[in-house]
């Protein structure tokens, strides 16, 4: 018999078996449990090294189905919740097989009595997990390694984007085999994109709650396997299969350019608080996997609003995240990650820091150094946007609200809203950071979508079942006039430069843009702003009903970004008299400087920004956001004469030599120079 090992942790096959390890500091006993059918063999885990539970176990092979239990006190007041009774999935599983009976076999304690353990046997209740192949013919694959001052980033879902694009096979549709279809990959070459965000991917929970509703999970923020790909979006079944279909998508996927970065979400589980079920890492060793309150054990500290917090201040829930990382990097190909609620990962204690063991290990850790790590800076209990290492780029939640509130017509917002064009250097300079430091977006999953952010002034996520009590209430959206719907031209007419004002800004200002899936077609959600449960149309992209303008706006905006390095600088702009590489003249609408009153005035809706790259054709970018039209004296052209480039104002015309241009209400023109 092979001697056993504690490393790696989880099932790795060798020679008439496999090694199976497993990190426990509380069990008295781990048994691998390997599954025929219903009929379950228990296999005892015999040796200890450290806290590390391990053994030989004959005759595993690729395609065993099987789980664990594990044995030992149930004290829920010290933090302890073993019980032997229920089947557990491996931290470590590469793939986990079919789905949950929720009632009471499911759940470590008797739901009626929280404290009191329950005997019911959990085995027929849950999943299964699989022994993978980890083989797979990568052939030249090569990460594309985009440069972050040419990246652009679309977030999309798997499910949503694929459900009825047209080409696409039935039983491919909704799968990582429909993302990997010519179709699919041609949409979003075409768009000008480099980088795919996916939202979770991450073997995730159906809750019983939303099932109660006749709804489901559709973003999937409800992690069980960190190391599985979710069997739901595999066209070839659960049983493994959706292992080498993910890694077919990441290859197609680097074949047309297209990085692939995961929405991931380390901060907490499916697992919920004291009143959830056990699934895994409670029934494995609690207080190891979870943030436990100090005083009050059998109670989760909580900064996610899910019931729990994955404790990041302990070495077992680290490993795991950090082999999370390095499996998906190294086996899957993958080119990086967004962590969602980045702040409760740094958390050390009940502080945020700069210095914590989490984010000193990603920043250490050679497999993670060439990929992209972009946070979601904030959770339920803290703001961190500017405070991420300066090797991290951020989700930069004040460019959302600060661009949405200028072409709102809000006040006092010309200053704010230069800062965000020029890459926010008040929020990231300060600490000698990058603009590139901020990942610059207007809309999100979470969210309004582009065209409801210009159509709806209120929230409507009755679909939701809550009584529309759920999402953001504070929007900062406009109607135009309207709710919802209309044929009134003039509204529509409106909604469309909006957009178009909103996706400019944002693909023209320095830092990395990233473009909410299916803003480019025009795509409504009826005024759902939180269709985290809405797996239906409300949520998948309708091809049928795409608005062509808005598209080739947004590819025409894509291309230029891409081709015109005076739109991308990798680092802040300054004045001519600098000399630096990349420049930047702000002016007022009357081509005069800005003084210090003219920045305070509540009233001033126009900037003029003439940026400049050495050696290459500058732009002047002018904003109005102002309800009437305003005459610009246009600057200088620094090379030849202005010619217009693009303008949310359909009528906008440039004729010879340029020295005012009418700039109408809520529009914005670009002008180019050419050298």
């Amino acid at each position: 018999m092979p001697r056993s090992l504690p490393y790696p942790l989880g099932v790795t096959l060798v020679e008439g078996g496999a090694n199976v390890a497993v990190y426990s500091e509380t069990a008295s006993e781990v048994l691998f449990c390997a599954f025929d059918g219903d009929e379950e063999q228990r296999t005892p885990l015999r040796h200890r090294t450290g806290y590390v539970w391990h053994g030989f176990v004959p005759d595993v092979a690729v395609g065993t189905r099987y789980g664990l239990r594990v044995d030992g006190p149930w004290d829920p007041e010290q933090g302890l919740r073993h019980n032997v009774h229920k089947l557990l999935l491996d931290p470590h599983a590469l793939a986990i097989s079919g789905g949950y009976t929720f009632d009471q076999r499911l759940f470590g304690h008797d739901m009626n009595a929280p404290t009191e353990r329950d005997d019911s046997d959990s085995a027929a209740a849950m999943p299964r997990c699989v022994v993978v192949d980890r083989d797979f013919d990568w052939g030249d694959d090569r990460a594309p390694r985009t440069p972050l001052e040419e990246t652009i980033v679309y977030e999309t879902h798997v499910k949503g984007f694929t459900k009825r694009l047209p080409g696409i096979p039935e039983h491919l549709q909704g799968t990582y085999a429909g993302l990997a279809r010519p179709e699919a990959i041609q949409h979003l070459v075409d768009l000008g994109v480099t980088a795919v965000e996916l939202l979770p991917v991450h073997q995730f929970v159906q809750d019983s709650t939303l099932a109660d509703k006749g709804l489901s999970n559709y973003w999937g923020y409800n992690t069980i396997g960190f190391l599985a790909p979710n069997g739901a979006y595999s066209s070839a079944g659960d049983t493994g299969e959706q292992v080498a279909e993910f890694k077919s998508l990441v290859k197609a996927l680097h074949a047309a350019g297209l990085e692939v970065i995961l929405d991931v979400v380390y901060n907490h589980t499916a697992e919920g608080n004291h009143m959830g079920p056990t699934l895994s890492f409670k029934g494995i060793d609690n207080g190891a996997y979870y943030r436990l309150v100090d005083d009050q054990k059998d109670a989760y500290y909580d900064t996610t609003g899910t019931g729990n917090s994955l404790n990041t201040l302990h070495p077992a829930a680290l490993g795991l995240i950090m082999d999370s990382l390095r499996y998906w990097v190294q086996e899957m190909h993958v080119d990086g990650f967004r962590f969602d609620l980045a702040t409760t990962l740094t958390r050390q204690g009940a502080e945020v820091g700069l210095r914590s063991a989490f984010l000193d290990l990603t920043l250490q850790d050679p497999v993670l150094a060439p990929v992209k790590l972009i946070a979601e800076p904030w959770d339920t209990a803290g703001y961190q946007v500017g405070e991420f290492p300066a090797e991290w780029s951020e989700w930069n939640g004040k460019f959302r609200d600060d661009v949405r509130a200028f072409w709102a017509g809000g006040d006092s917002l010309l200053g704010t809203t230069s800062q965000r064009v020029l890459g926010s250097p008040d929020v990231y300079q300060v600490s000698r950071r990058s603009p590139l430091c901020s990942v610059n977006f207007v809309t999100a999953h979470d969210g309004f979508t582009l065209a409801d952010l210009t159509a709806y002034a209120e929230k409507h996520n009755e679909a939701n079942g809550e009584d529309n009590k759920d999402g953001e209430s504070n929007n900062t959206s406009f109607n135009c006039g309207v709710e919802g719907p209309t044929d009134d031209q003039e509204v529509n007419a409106l909604r469309l430069r909006q957009r178009k004002n909103l996706l400019a800004t944002l693909l023209l200002s320095t830092g990395v843009p990233m473009l909410l899936g299916g803003d480019e077609l025009g795509r409504t959600q009826g005024g759902n702003n939180n269709a985290y449960c809405q797996d239906n149309e409300i949520s998948w992209y309708d091809w049928s009903a795409v608005d062509t303008d808005l598209l080739e706006f947004t590819r025409r905006l894509t291309a230029l970004r891409r081709a015109q390095p005076a739109l991308r600088p990798p680092w802040y702009r300054y004045g001519p008299e600098e000399h630096a590489e990349d420049t930047v003249v702000i002016k007022r609408s009357d081509d005069q400087e800005f003084t210090d009153a003219d920045w305070d005035d509540p009233e001033a809706r126009t900037i003029t920004f003439v940026l400049e790259h050495e050696g290459a054709d500058a732009f002047a970018l002018l904003l109005n956001s102002a309800e009437n039209g305003v005459e610009f004296q246009v600057p200088a052209a620094p090379n030849r004469e202005w010619e217009l480039e693009v303008s949310s104002d359909p009528e906008q015309r440039v004729e010879g030599e340029v020295t005012t241009l009418i700039v109408r209400d809520a529009s914005f023109t670009l002008l180019r120079s050419r050298a």
